[in-house]
């Protein structure tokens, strides 16, 4: 297989970017996430910040009030990135060994979304 011919990031993930303030109430961004059919959203505290469903059930489940808690309180800090010209195989292999199911796709900022949800619908 030609490289040209192998899937980029750029063709796979997820747009436009969701975004929410860091802090905005827990139940706002659960709403969201519901509303828009989506998993995570980008945290815009400008330092690579991620909500994930599972950060929110996680709160939850602790026993955390989601009107009282802020998006900050729970948020995934530090995450990686991808760039949108990678393939899709390096951003698997990325998603499998930091054991993660987003990526945030970054071109001098923040343009989109990788998923094991839009890898998975790519391959099938």
């Amino acid at each position: 297989m030609d490289l040209d011919d192998r899937t980029r990031v750029a063709d796979v993930m997820s747009t436009p970017l969701e975004t929410i303030g860091a802090d905005a109430p827990l139940r706002e961004a659960a709403r969201r996430m519901r509303d828009e059919n989506i998993s995570a959203l980008v945290v815009t505290t400008g330092g690579g910040c991620i909500l994930t469903q599972s950060d929110v059930v996680g709160a939850v489940a602790d026993g955390s009030d989601p009107e009282a808690t802020t998006v900050r309180d729970v948020m995934t800090e530090d995450v990686e990135t991808v760039t949108p010209d990678l393939m899709l195989e390096e951003v698997a292999a990325m998603m499998t060994m930091y054991g993660v199911k987003h990526l945030p796709v970054v071109d001098d900022d923040y343009v989109g979304m990788m998923s094991s949800t839009d890898i998975a619908a790519h391959i099938s």
